[in-house]
Protein backbone atom coordinates (compact mmCIF):
# COMPACT_ATOMS: atom_id res chain seq x y z
CA UNK A 1 0.00 0.00 0.00
CA UNK A 2 1.30 3.79 -0.51
CA UNK A 3 0.29 6.09 1.88
CA UNK A 4 -0.44 10.09 -0.02
CA UNK A 5 -0.95 12.59 3.18
CA UNK A 6 -3.27 15.07 1.88
CA UNK A 7 -3.49 18.54 3.22
CA UNK A 8 -5.64 17.62 6.01
CA UNK A 9 -3.32 16.10 8.60
CA UNK A 10 -3.99 12.78 9.17
CA UNK A 11 -6.00 12.54 6.35
CA UNK A 12 -4.14 9.72 3.57
CA UNK A 13 -5.21 8.47 0.67
CA UNK A 14 -4.24 4.64 0.52
CA UNK A 15 -3.26 3.35 -3.21
CA UNK A 16 -3.86 -0.23 -3.54
CA UNK A 17 -0.49 -2.30 -5.20
CA UNK A 18 -2.35 -5.29 -6.69
CA UNK A 19 -0.12 -8.17 -7.69
CA UNK A 20 -1.72 -9.82 -10.75
CA UNK A 21 -1.40 -12.70 -13.03
CA UNK A 22 -3.66 -14.82 -15.70
CA UNK A 23 -6.16 -15.49 -13.03
CA UNK A 24 -6.47 -11.67 -11.97
CA UNK A 25 -5.45 -9.82 -9.27
CA UNK A 26 -4.43 -10.02 -5.10
CA UNK A 27 -4.01 -7.06 -2.87
CA UNK A 28 -3.58 -6.59 0.85
CA UNK A 29 -6.06 -3.58 2.53
CA UNK A 30 -4.88 -3.90 5.79
CA UNK A 31 -1.96 -4.26 7.26
CA UNK A 32 -1.41 -3.83 11.31
CA UNK A 33 2.60 -3.33 10.31
CA UNK A 34 1.74 -0.87 7.55
CA UNK A 35 -0.64 1.09 8.91
CA UNK A 36 1.42 1.72 12.18
CA UNK A 37 3.72 4.12 9.67
CA UNK A 38 0.93 6.51 9.74
CA UNK A 39 0.05 6.62 13.28
CA UNK A 40 -2.57 4.06 13.41
CA UNK A 41 -3.10 1.98 16.43
CA UNK A 42 -6.25 1.36 16.77
CA UNK A 43 -8.21 -1.64 16.47
CA UNK A 44 -11.14 -2.03 13.36
CA UNK A 45 -13.97 -3.30 15.17
CA UNK A 46 -16.83 -2.50 12.60
CA UNK A 47 -17.10 -3.26 9.15
CA UNK A 48 -20.08 -1.86 7.34
CA UNK A 49 -21.07 -1.94 3.61
CA UNK A 50 -23.33 0.70 1.96
CA UNK A 51 -25.58 0.67 -1.37
CA UNK A 52 -26.52 3.90 -2.75
CA UNK A 53 -28.48 2.97 -6.60
CA UNK A 54 -28.98 6.27 -7.98
CA UNK A 55 -25.96 8.84 -9.47
CA UNK A 56 -26.66 12.28 -8.11
CA UNK A 57 -27.26 10.84 -4.38
CA UNK A 58 -25.64 12.14 -1.15
CA UNK A 59 -25.12 10.81 1.86
CA UNK A 60 -23.33 12.43 5.09
CA UNK A 61 -21.99 14.44 6.40
CA UNK A 62 -21.84 11.89 9.61
CA UNK A 63 -19.67 11.75 12.46
CA UNK A 64 -19.84 10.74 15.95
CA UNK A 65 -18.78 12.81 19.30
CA UNK A 66 -16.55 12.36 21.67
CA UNK A 67 -16.16 10.20 23.51
CA UNK A 68 -16.80 7.91 20.70
CA UNK A 69 -15.24 9.70 17.91
CA UNK A 70 -14.48 7.48 15.34
CA UNK A 71 -11.40 6.55 12.91
CA UNK A 72 -13.26 5.78 9.13
CA UNK A 73 -10.99 3.72 6.05
CA UNK A 74 -13.22 3.98 2.93
CA UNK A 75 -13.63 1.83 -0.20
CA UNK A 76 -15.30 1.70 -3.21
CA UNK A 77 -16.01 -1.65 -4.36
CA UNK A 78 -18.47 -0.98 -7.29
CA UNK A 79 -18.84 2.35 -9.26
CA UNK A 80 -16.96 5.66 -8.39
CA UNK A 81 -17.98 8.55 -5.78
CA UNK A 82 -17.05 11.99 -4.45
CA UNK A 83 -15.40 10.60 -0.61
CA UNK A 84 -15.64 13.80 1.13
CA UNK A 85 -14.13 14.40 4.52
CA UNK A 86 -14.68 17.74 6.43
CA UNK A 87 -11.96 19.01 9.37
CA UNK A 88 -13.94 19.47 12.43
CA UNK A 89 -10.95 19.21 14.97
CA UNK A 90 -11.58 22.81 17.20
CA UNK A 91 -7.51 23.57 17.22
CA UNK A 92 -6.85 22.27 13.82
CA UNK A 93 -5.02 24.84 11.04
CA UNK A 94 -7.55 23.34 8.28
CA UNK A 95 -10.48 23.93 10.41
CA UNK A 96 -14.10 23.84 8.74
CA UNK A 97 -11.67 22.96 5.17
CA UNK A 98 -13.16 19.41 2.98
CA UNK A 99 -10.98 17.95 0.67
CA UNK A 100 -12.69 15.27 -2.03
CA UNK A 101 -10.93 12.60 -3.08
CA UNK A 102 -12.97 10.02 -6.20
CA UNK A 103 -12.89 6.54 -4.92
CA UNK A 104 -14.24 3.74 -7.66
CA UNK A 105 -13.86 0.25 -7.88
CA UNK A 106 -11.23 0.86 -10.85
CA UNK A 107 -9.17 3.05 -9.21
CA UNK A 108 -9.04 0.77 -6.28
CA UNK A 109 -8.29 4.28 -3.88
CA UNK A 110 -8.93 4.00 -0.08
CA UNK A 111 -9.06 7.49 1.98
CA UNK A 112 -8.12 7.15 5.94
CA UNK A 113 -9.90 9.66 8.02
CA UNK A 114 -9.12 10.07 11.82
CA UNK A 115 -11.24 11.23 14.79
CA UNK A 116 -12.76 14.38 14.41
CA UNK A 117 -14.15 14.77 11.05
CA UNK A 118 -17.97 14.65 8.75
CA UNK A 119 -17.98 11.80 6.44
CA UNK A 120 -20.12 12.15 3.45
CA UNK A 121 -20.19 10.77 -0.57
CA UNK A 122 -21.41 11.41 -3.63
CA UNK A 123 -22.27 9.19 -6.10
CA UNK A 124 -20.76 9.54 -9.70
CA UNK A 125 -22.56 6.65 -11.68
CA UNK A 126 -24.87 4.28 -10.90
CA UNK A 127 -24.91 1.55 -8.12
CA UNK A 128 -21.99 2.21 -6.04
CA UNK A 129 -20.68 -0.18 -2.90
CA UNK A 130 -18.78 1.10 -0.25
CA UNK A 131 -16.52 -1.00 2.66
CA UNK A 132 -16.27 1.48 5.51
CA UNK A 133 -13.56 0.22 8.62
CA UNK A 134 -14.73 1.78 11.97
CA UNK A 135 -12.46 2.23 15.26
CA UNK A 136 -15.30 2.63 17.12
CA UNK A 137 -19.04 1.15 17.56
CA UNK A 138 -21.51 2.56 16.03
CA UNK A 139 -23.21 4.96 19.49
CA UNK A 140 -26.78 5.79 18.84
CA UNK A 141 -26.99 9.52 20.13
CA UNK A 142 -23.87 10.29 19.87
CA UNK A 143 -23.76 11.10 16.31
CA UNK A 144 -23.50 14.32 14.84
CA UNK A 145 -24.12 15.72 11.32
CA UNK A 146 -23.83 18.69 9.09
CA UNK A 147 -25.61 19.65 6.21
CA UNK A 148 -24.26 18.50 2.92
CA UNK A 149 -24.58 21.98 1.42
CA UNK A 150 -23.34 23.99 4.47
CA UNK A 151 -22.20 27.14 2.95
CA UNK A 152 -19.25 27.75 5.70
CA UNK A 153 -17.79 25.14 4.59
CA UNK A 154 -18.96 25.18 0.65
CA UNK A 155 -18.83 21.47 -0.68
CA UNK A 156 -18.11 21.46 -4.68
CA UNK A 157 -20.23 18.88 -5.65
CA UNK A 158 -19.74 17.66 -8.98
CA UNK A 159 -23.63 17.03 -9.71
CA UNK A 160 -26.22 18.47 -8.94
CA UNK A 161 -27.66 16.41 -5.45
CA UNK A 162 -30.23 14.31 -6.22
CA UNK A 163 -31.54 11.33 -3.90
CA UNK A 164 -30.83 13.01 -0.08
CA UNK A 165 -32.38 10.48 4.00
CA UNK A 166 -34.76 12.90 4.84
CA UNK A 167 -32.34 12.75 8.07
CA UNK A 168 -29.45 14.46 5.75
CA UNK A 169 -31.42 17.27 4.41
CA UNK A 170 -32.43 18.33 7.89
CA UNK A 171 -28.86 18.29 9.63
CA UNK A 172 -28.62 21.62 10.78
CA UNK A 173 -26.49 24.67 9.09
CA UNK A 174 -23.06 25.40 11.21
CA UNK A 175 -22.81 28.93 12.67
CA UNK A 176 -19.97 31.12 13.14
CA UNK A 177 -19.88 29.99 16.61
CA UNK A 178 -19.44 26.55 16.52
CA UNK A 179 -15.89 25.45 17.98
CA UNK A 180 -15.46 21.94 16.73
CA UNK A 181 -15.19 18.65 18.29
Amino acid sequence: MIFTPTHLKGVFIIDLQPVGDSRGWFSRTYCKKEFTTIGHHKEWVQLNHSFTAAKGSVRGMHYQLPPFSEIKMVRCIAGAVLDVVIDLRKDSPTFLQWMGVELSAGNKKMIYIPEGFAHGFQCLMDNCELLYHHSEFYTPGAEGGIRYNDPLVGINWPLEPTEISDRDKTHPFLDKNFKGI
